[in-house]
C-alpha cells in the first residue's frame, strides 16, 4: 500500500538519508541546490562503486558567481558519477529531491549541506505513491535533457515556476481556522496579501521567520516590509530560538500541509525550479503540527519597530542605508 512519511531535521539526523542511499538497488536521481556534506558525498560515491546508476543534477553557481558545489562535482565526476548542471532555463534550481530505484521519492527543504543536516529546522516528505514518483522522475528527465515539463493537472506536487503561487494562494484561501507558516523569507506581495485576508476573515495566523539581521543586505527592506505588513494586521511574527530557520512549510487547520523548497518570494515563484508537495496524511500532518507547536513555544516575537531593528543591526554598519529606508516614525511596535 502506498504511503508517505516525514523526516524532521535536526531531530531525525541525516542517517535516514544515508540509509536510503545505501539501500538503492538500481538507480539514484539527485537534484540539489547545495551538495557539500562529506558523509552524503561519500555514500553517493559508494553507491556508484557498487554498480548503482547514479545521476546528480547540481546548481552550477549562485547569481553572485559563488559556487557551493565545486568540490562535490569534482569528487562525483572522478568517481564516474554522471553529473549535469541544472536546467539553464531557470535563474537557478532550488529544488532538493531524490528518487531511489524509481520507487521512492524525497521532496525536501534541506540542502545536502552539513549545517542543514545538523542545525536547521528542515523537513522532507518521503513518498512511494506511483504517480508522484513518476512525476518527479519525469521532471528530472526533462531538466536533464533541457526539455519542457508539464505536471499532472490533479497532482499533489507543486512546481515553480509553473503553478506555485496559484497553489499556495489556494491553500491559504481554503484555511478556516489556523495557519502555521515556517519560512525563511516572506516577500511575495500576492502571498502576503492572501495571508492578510486570511487574518482579516478570522483565521489565526502564526508566522515563524528568520530574524532581519540574517537576511542578505539586498533583501532586508523587502523582507522586513513583508513581516511588518503582516504584523500590522495582527499576525503573530516570531523567530524560533533553538535552531536556525530553513524550513518551507505551511499547515492549515491541522488537516493539510505543504512542504518543499519554495521560499515565499517572487523569485522562487517566477524564476526558479522549485518543488513542494501537499499532503493530508494524518500521521505526517500530526507530526508536522506537533513540531511546529513546539517550535512556537520555543520562539520569541520579532521586534519590527524602528527601535527593535536599530538594536538588531547595532554592530552592522553596512546595513545603515536599509535601516533608513525602513524607518517609520520612531516606531510602531509589532503586535503579539
Amino acid at each position: 500500500m502506498a504511503s508517505r512519511s516525514v523526516i524532521v531535521l535536526p531531530e531525525d539526523s541525516q542517517q535516514i538519508i544515508v540509509q536510503a542511499i545505501a539501500t538503492a538497488a538500481k538507480s539514484l536521481r539527485i537534484k540539489m541546490f547545495v551538495f557539500s556534506d562529506p558523509g552524503l558525498l561519500e555514500e553517493v560515491v559508494r553507491a556508484k562503486r557498487r554498480g548503482i546508476d547514479v545521476r546528480v543534477m547540481l546548481n552550477p553557481a549562485r547569481r553572485d558567481g559563488e559556487s557551493d558545489n565545486a568540490t562535490a562535482r569534482a569528487t562525483l565526476t572522478t568517481a564516474g558519477v554522471a553529473v549535469n548542471d541544472s536546467n539553464p532555463t531557470f535563474s537557478l534550481t532550488h529544488e532538493k529531491s531524490m528518487v531511489v530505484d524509481d520507487a521512492t521519492a524525497y521532496v525536501k527543504s534541506l540542502n545536502w549541506e552539513t549545517r542543514n543536516l545538523m542545525g536547521t529546522r528542515d523537513y522532507a516528505i518521503v513518498t512511494d505513491h506511483r504517480h508522484e514518483v513518476d512525476e518527479i522522475v519525469a521532471c528530472f528527465e526533462a531538466d536533464w535533457n533541457r526539455q519542457k515539463f508539464a505536471p499532472r493537472a490533479d497532482s499533489s506536487l507543486i512546481w515553480c515556476p509553473i503553478n506555485g503561487r496559484e497553489r499556495f494562494c489556494e491553500f491559504i484561501d481554503n484555511a478556516q481556522h489556523k495557519l502555521i507558516l515556517q519560512n525563511e523569507r516572506f516577500q511575495d506581495a500576492v502571498v502576503i496579501e492572501r495571508l492578510v485576508r486570511a487574518a482579516n476573515r478570522g483565521v489565526k495566523v502564526h508566522v515563524m521567520a528568520r530574524p532581519a539581521h540574517s537576511l542578505k543586505i539586498d533583501k532586508i527592506v523587502e523582507g522586513v516590509g513583508g513581516l511588518r505588513i503582516m504584523s500590522d494586521v495582527g499576525i503573530k511574527v516570531h523567530r524560533i530560538k533553538h535552531v536556525r530557520m530553513h524550513a518551507k512549510m505551511m499547515l492549515a487547520d491541522g488537516l493539510s500541509a505543504i512542504v518543499g523548497s519554495i521560499a515565499l518570494t517572487t523569485g522562487s515563484f517566477d524564476e526558479r525550479r522549485e518543488l513542494a508537495i501537499e499532503v493530508r496524511d494524518d500521521e505526517v500532518v500530526e507530526r508536522l503540527h506537533d513540531v511546529a507547536e513546539r517550535d512556537w513555544e520555543n520562539s520569541q516575537r520579532i521586534d519590527l519597530s524602528d527601535e527593535g531593528l536599530i538594536a538588531e543591526f547595532r554592530d552592522r554598519k553596512e546595513e545603515a542605508q536599509a535601516l533608513e529606508e525602513l524607518a517609520l516614525d520612531g516606531g510602531s511596535k509589532a503586535k503579539d
